[in-house]
């Protein structure tokens, strides 16, 4: 080893983080280990296939490289036998001159490729990079066959408003770039579908997109999801596991409801964010991880910050660059568009009698409903009245009762001392919402928290703000 630095094409690895080295000679288990940290990887070594196989049932590894002659259990019976338990560990195995034949034997039995023992630092080091390619290259034909049948597309962002195409002119901008992206706006305005079209559009695109949603897993248990744990951190943890942030290694994590993260977890995402390395949950080292970070919120976090309820540096840190996604309320004009599309996605549904459209009448009321659900809820709306439609239009005894008697945009009216203030009205609107849809569900919040389309811990912030008493 010398000390000149290494090629730039080793700076980092592509896909893999965690090697596990299974060689019975300490110098070259010391050796390997050595060559692969310098290059960025966490490496463990062990001595023989046994280990290897306890070593991969209590920590996950994207990658081993073992030497095929070994004492106890040989290079090919392990192969054989971890990837019959761990069928996504990619293998390299090693072998001496005249060992070539059982080398060939091993990749029959599933792994990827060998290297030549005596071997050159950057020989094993090139066999890696070859595998991670492999990788990349599989995930980005994934990608590419979903987009086919059927997945991302740009065009699924649908409304020829001039709210939406500012939202889609921001986003091809932003999505080159390594900024961090805080998408805000209601619940069911399409905010996953913005972060995913980011990392789509994003050179990371055939890296992992990771969501994690900060509102629907227990605060006791959201540090261990999001940056993992060793094993006897606590009760129950068996094994080594690793974080949903380093899942996203190389990719996208995307963290929705950002807004309902508890405060003393906020202090180690906003660690996360400056120092890009995560600390498993009872670890005493940090682990090197390259993520895009897109978060995601229905709460106004400006205000939260005010409160006490969000840190303010946190904040400042996850909205570098902040895309508004607008209301249905607020483009009216686009719900026949959106209408037309969903008809056209769910027609499937009932394959003996297609759907040809709907009718005026219908078309009417989808339009000038309030949809506090937002597009998520006239998906609904529309899937549900393509099941249960008779003839060849949808009407409006289709449409569901909420649709046909729900609210509708109130009249202009006189305000006394002339407030025209929209921040104003929109929380004596959202105030009035919370109280029918408890009263509606007689006090269930649950119930109530699903029908206003909210997270049910951010049912009980909105509850407390506007001091509503329960029936």
């Amino acid at each position: 080893m010398t000390g000149a630095p290494p090629p730039p094409c080793y700076a980092r690895p592509v896909a893999f983080r965690n090697v596990l080295v299974v060689d019975d000679e300490e110098s070259m288990r010391h050796l390997l280990t050595v060559i692969l940290a310098d290059r960025g990887y966490d490496v463990r070594a062990v001595s023989n296939g046994e280990d290897a196989l306890r070593e991969l049932s209590s920590r996950d590894y994207d990658l081993v490289l073992s030497d095929v002659r070994m004492p106890r259990m040989d290079g090919l019976t392990l192969v054989r036998e971890a990837l019959d338990l761990h069928p996504g560990i990619t293998f390299i195995v090693m072998s001496a001159y005249g060992t070539h034949d059982t080398a060939i034997e091993a990749m029959k039995a599933g792994a990827y490729d060998y290297v030549s023992k005596p071997f050159k630092p950057d020989e094993v080091l090139l066999v890696l990079r070859k595998a991670e390619e492999r990788l990349r290259l599989s995930r980005e034909n994934r990608r590419l066959r979903s987009e086919l049948q059927g997945g991302f597309r740009l065009e699924n962002f649908v409304g020829s408003s001039p709210s939406v195409q500012e939202v889609l002119r921001q986003l091809r901008k932003v999505a080159p770039t390594r900024a961090t992206v805080l998408v805000t706006g209601e619940s069911g305005t399409g905010k996953e579908l913005v972060a995913r079209a980011i990392h789509e559009l994003s050179p990371r695109s055939a890296m992992p997109f990771v969501a994690v949603n900060c509102g629907a897993i227990p605060a006791e248990l959201i540090e261990s999801e999001l940056f993992g744990h060793v094993r006897g951190a606590f009760t129950d943890a068996s094994r080594d596991k690793k974080g949903l942030a380093a899942e996203a290694d190389g990719g996208t994590l995307f963290l929705d409801e950002i807004g309902e993260m508890p405060l003393h977890l906020q202090v180690k995402l906003l660690r996360f964010l400056q120092e890009e390395q995560v600390r498993r949950v009872g670890d005493t080292r940090s682990e090197k991880v390259d993520v895009r970070v897109v978060a995601a919120t229905a709460r106004d976090l400006a205000r939260a910050t005010k409160e006490g309820l969000f840190r303010e540096d946190l904040f400042y840190r996850l909205n570098v660059v902040n895309l508004r996604l607008p209301s249905l309320r607020e483009r009216p004009d686009d719900v026949p568009a959106l209408v037309e599309h969903f008809l056209a996605k769910h027609r499937r549904l009932r394959p003996e009698a297609p759907l040809r459209g709907v009718s005026p009448e219908a078309l009417e009321l989808l339009r000038s409903y309030r949809w506090p659900g937002n597009v998520r809820e006239l998906e609904h709306a529309v899937e549900r009245a393509v099941v249960l439609a008779d003839g060849p239009l949808l009407g409006e005894s289709d449409l569901p009762d909420d649709v046909r008697e729900g609210p509708r945009p109130a009249a202009p009216a006189s305000r006394p001392g002339g407030d025209l203030s929209v921040k104003r009205a929109f929380r004596a609107l959202e105030e009035q919402l919370i109280r029918d849809a408890l009263e509606r569900t007689g006090g269930n919040r649950t119930r109530a928290a699903e029908l206003l389309d909210l997270s049910y811990r951010a049912l009980l912030y909105k509850v407390k703000e506007y001091g509503i008493d329960q029936p």
